[in-house]
């Protein structure tokens, strides 16, 4: 019974606080992510792809902010594009390349322990040929855009999820 009348007062009291507690901005609003389709997943148009980022990487400027960035691939998408081009010329493939930027979808992702959930976001998106392939992707804006030295991204560590309300509840209900 002592329980039930703890558990009732302290959901009460969440109820009343929830509210009061600072919202948190949206994760997107201010996030301009990078996005490289290869034409297929053959061998050969997987390191293209991997050619193409390495030679965008250097290009892109730290901003100062969301807005700096956009602007910076606004101005110089013709430079980027030519990059691109050049690169898949050197290769020999015979596809060309198409720079996209909007709104795209991506899956939860976590860059330097930074959660960026599930959703749309802003992007750069650079289709090689088909744009048929697995994809390379980070984040322009803040600059989470990782590679390491061997040129491969990080890998993701499993995401997990732990709220600090139920924490909370567990200790006061084992006592501790």
């Amino acid at each position: 019974m002592k329980r039930t009348i703890l558990f009732f007062l302290a959901a009460l009291t969440l109820l009343v606080l929830l509210p009061l507690l600072p919202s948190r901005p949206d994760p997107a609003a201010e996030v301009l992510r990078l996005h490289i389709l290869a034409n297929s997943d053959r061998e050969e148009d997987q390191a293209v792809k991997l050619r193409v980022r390495d030679a965008l990487l250097p290009l892109f400027e730290t901003a100062a902010s969301y807005d700096d960035a956009r602007a910076f691939v606004l101005d110089h998408g013709a430079a980027l594009l030519d990059r691109c081009q050049t690169v898949l010329a050197d290769a020999g493939v015979p596809y060309g390349a198409q720079l996209l930027l909007g709104v795209s979808p991506f899956p939860d992702r976590t860059y330097n322990g930074t959660l960026f959930p599930a959703g749309p976001y802003d992007a750069l998106q650079i289709v090689l040929g088909e744009g048929a392939g697995h994809n390379w992707w980070c984040v322009l804006f803040p600059p989470l855009c990782i590679v390491t030295r061997d040129g491969a991204a990080p890998t993701d560590a499993p995401i997990s999820f732990e709220s600090d309300i139920l924490a909370f509840f567990r200790r006061w209900f084992s006592g501790k």
